[in-house]
């Protein structure tokens, strides 16, 4: 991915976001595009014109931490748009001894299949930033069974793919526009963290190509933590689920996060997972 491109379309979705009303400025005349001009985020930033300019066009050389934190003031960014800003810049600032990077693991070691096997009233995954899901439990594989069903695909089977290239996703989610627009968002945070993860970019023109509602998602250049959160589910066996995730890096095993999902205890999704974990562990007699 061009980085530099990247910030600018960054930078300028952004500001095309923010009113002068809502910056405390006043605005004068009309205007052909939304949000902020680049004198008013240079202005709020306390940065020259033309500095502010060439960092907009992608031109990183000499910013410092201290004028990011201007600019995602200026902006108004919130946390995860803060990390991805910091995120490109580090991607483009040249260093004379890189710090040497683990390459994330492909495989889940056996301990962390030990630990998703003894979940045994959770859904649990281990997934990487490209939402590749490297492992499963039992409950988990029930829980997104029409998911795990279909064919599989190049590599891992990936949420992702699922969300935007299979119409079952449509059904299983409850509010798919917001399940959409989630996964770009991790996606688009990742590929900041990592611009040069060429199986993500392969993953991004894959489903660019084939899914007009990614391209549209992917243009608005948001980002978000999916760190913990609640969704509603329709499951073709057990109904209507609420159920609540939490995500936690595996310190251990760089690249790789572990995804519990949960229900409120006493609710009905509570009682109608353990009936989703009984069915999971009940043989399938096959149709005649």
């Amino acid at each position: 991915m061009d980085t530099r491109s990247e910030i600018q379309e960054f930078l300028t979705s952004r500001r095309a976001k923010i009113t002068p009303e809502q910056a405390g400025l006043t605005s004068y005349g009309s205007r052909r595009v939304p949000g902020l001009r680049r004198e008013e985020v240079a202005v709020l930033a306390g940065l020259s014109v033309p500095y502010y300019t060439r960092i907009e066009r992608g031109n990183m050389n000499g910013v410092s931490d201290s004028v990011l934190e201007a600019l995602a003031r200026a902006l108004r960014l919130d946390e995860a748009e803060r990390a991805h800003l910091f995120d490109l810049a580090r991607a483009l600032r040249p260093t004379s001894s890189p710090r040497p990077r683990r390459a994330p693991r492909r495989r889940v070691r056996p301990s962390i299949q030990h630990v998703l096997d003894g979940l045994t009233g959770a859904a649990a995954f281990v997934h990487n930033a490209r939402l590749d899901n490297l492992a499963v439990n039992q409950l988990g594989h029930a829980l997104y069974s029409d998911m795990f069903s279909r064919p599989a695909g190049p590599g891992p089977v990936n949420s992702a793919r699922y969300v935007f290239l299979d119409p079952g996703a449509r059904d299983f989610y409850a509010d798919w526009d917001r399940a959409a627009s989630d996964v770009v968002a991790v996606l688009r945070s990742a590929a900041g963290r990592d611009p040069y993860d060429r199986d993500l970019s392969d993953l991004v023109g894959e489903l660019s190509t084939q899914s007009a509602e990614f391209r549209t998602r992917w243009a608005a250049h948001n980002v978000r933590f999916h760190d913990t959160g609640i969704k509603d589910f329709h499951h073709p066996v057990v109904g209507d689920l609420t159920l609540t995730y939490n995500r936690m890096e595996l310190a251990a095993d760089p690249g790789q996060m572990l995804t519990v999902w949960t229900a409120e205890p006493g609710s009905r999704s509570a009682e109608a997972l353990r009936f989703l974990g009984s069915w999971a562990t009940t043989p399938q007699q096959p149709e005649r």
